[in-house]
């Protein structure tokens, strides 16, 4: 167990996890605690544990050692007091913003956002009187107008999924604490090696742990960072829903932590190299990528993050017929959802996360039937050119 002290260095902390991992029997790896309750020495200890003396343990879907190792090394990665860890992404969105919310109020949101969670928003709080209103991403000054007596909280993505849309983060908190707001901040896309949104003034950051923190499309989670007394009304409001995390998901995620910094880099590596290759093809109308010089908020980025990271969104010319002529073409990057795994992946995002939006949903959102959203692996980026460029002949 590392001491406590001057805070580490990213890489440094996700191979040593400062939280309790070594006190048991000595365990380098945090071992699996594979139970879903926990025994106690007699009921004066049950007594303790429900007046909150740090250690003990009731049931997994209060808390579970493995689960709180994981939680333990999140906090400090992205600069918050404390962590909950979830059965999914969208779950963590749920448990913070349910945290903050009731029946009557609402919320703003930027109008480009992943799939799953704009149906989680138009599907689900719209049912428990929740009212979202969304506003358009890159243009912070115009926020004010969404906002009402009755608005609580801003939900904001940067990178935006799928066409890596940058909000300018100071601006963003300026807004939120002006109005009174309470800012949520998704940060998957960017991963904590590349952008510290807490830093910056965020309340909460919430992130698909499936993504980029497992990094091997083998799990499902989802973290809430913030302030500690925050974090506890979320954990309230997930052990009411019952999004707990398993301790195996949990295991895995800090196995893929411990590589996490070494893998951003070769996907920024990786993203940019092709992001350069696709931006000078005949066939492709536009590139998405903050990296790029020609992406219109290319000094934002600069400013806010460290990396670009591997998420690259493309226009190809033909729309989707053709986009889907490129996807049915590709035989490096696999034909599937979801990103920040390994190996690339490539899906439509109108067939995929946005499956299912109206034709004035997709407009705002700015999602064509033409774009294609490529999570960049870590393969050899000679590999994954030669391949897009066979795939792009094909239309």
């Amino acid at each position: 167990m590392v001491k406590k002290g001057k805070r580490l260095q990213d890489s440094t902390l996700c191979v040593h996890n400062p939280g309790e991992a070594r006190k048991f029997l000595g365990a380098v790896n945090v071992p699996i605690f594979q139970s879903s309750t926990f025994a106690f020495k007699n009921t004066q200890e049950v007594i303790q544990f429900q007046r909150g003396r740090p250690g003990l343990y009731l049931y997994t879907r209060y808390a579970n050692p493995t689960v709180r190792a994981a939680e333990e090394l999140l906090a400090p990665l992205e600069g918050g007091e404390d962590c909950l860890v979830t059965a999914s992404g969208l779950a963590a969105i749920t448990a913070i913003l349910l945290s903050r919310l009731k029946s009557g109020e609402e919320f703003i949101s930027n109008d480009c956002i992943y799939g799953g969670t704009f149906h989680l928003f138009k599907e689900v709080f719209t049912r428990f009187g929740i009212r979202v209103r969304y506003v358009p991403t890159t243009r912070v000054e115009l926020w004010s107008k969404a906002v009402t007596s009755k608005t609580r909280a801003l939900f904001i993505e940067s990178p935006t999924n799928p066409n890596l849309r940058i909000i300018d983060l100071k601006a963003a908190v300026g807004f939120a604490q002006h109005h009174g707001l309470y800012s949520i901040f998704d940060n998957t896309f960017a991963t904590p090696i590349n952008q510290k949104p807490l830093s910056f003034g965020v309340d909460a950051v919430i992130h698909s742990g499936s993504k980029y923190f497992a990094g091997h499309s083998d799990l499902i989670c989802g973290a809430v960072i913030g302030r500690k007394k925050d974090i506890d009304q979320a954990r309230r409001m997930m052990l009411c829903l019952g999004g707990c995390m398993d301790p195996q998901a949990a295991y895995l995620l800090l196995r893929g932590l411990r590589t996490l910094p070494l893998r951003v880099e070769k996907h920024n590596e990786n993203g940019m190299r092709i992001a350069e290759y696709l931006s000078t093809h005949k066939k492709v109308r536009r590139v998405f990528y903050p990296g790029l010089e020609s992406h219109p908020q290319h000094d934002l980025a600069k400013r806010q993050m460290v990396g670009f990271g591997g998420m690259i969104c493309f226009e190809v010319v033909g729309g989707v017929k053709a986009a889907t002529k490129v996807i049915d073409s590709l035989r490096i990057p696999i034909n599937a959802t979801s990103l920040g795994g390994v190996e690339s992946l490539a899906s439509l995002p109108v067939y995929t996360s946005h499956y299912g939006f109206s034709k004035k949903e997709l407009e705002r959102a700015g999602v064509t039937g033409g774009m294609i959203r490529l999570s960049v692996g870590i393969e050899d980026p000679k590999d994954l050119i030669a391949d897009l460029k066979q795939a792009l002949r094909k239309i």
